[in-house]
């Protein structure tokens, strides 16, 4: 069994304490692009992105469940036209996961590794 030096499992505990409809590597590459932009238009952040359209539109649907994203769809003329924004939620879900994230982060900085093939008390 290992030895853990106190304040090490408290720290890592966090991490079950993650939003996972922000952890997600998609919807958190969404909200971080949305998070600098008043607003961004579907095929921008398509582009942006790299996803695909559906697999966007999937995680845009998750995001705007969770309260995080904003959706607005509208035509121009004949064609669609879907605008995207972080609401309020999503900006301090965002502010929220980066700092517990750095800490997580920080205090595994802190720590030092065993070393392989010693032996643990």
């Amino acid at each position: 069994m290992s030895k853990q030096r106190k304040g090490d499992t408290k720290d890592l505990s966090r991490l079950l304490e993650i939003d996972k409809a922000i952890h997600e590597p998609a919807r958190l590459m969404i909200i971080a692009y949305l998070s600098v932009v008043e607003s961004a238009d579907f095929i921008f952040l398509m582009n942006q992105t790299g996803l695909t359209q559906g697999n966007l539109s999937f995680h845009l649907s998750k995001l705007e469940e969770s309260g995080y994203v904003a959706i607005k769809k509208r035509f121009i003329g004949k064609r669609p036209h879907t605008m995207l924004s972080i609401t309020d939620k999503g900006r301090q879900t965002l502010k929220e996961y980066l700092s517990t994230m750095k800490g997580l982060v920080d205090s595994l900085a802190g720590s030092q590794p065993i070393k392989e093939g010693a032996e643990q008390k």
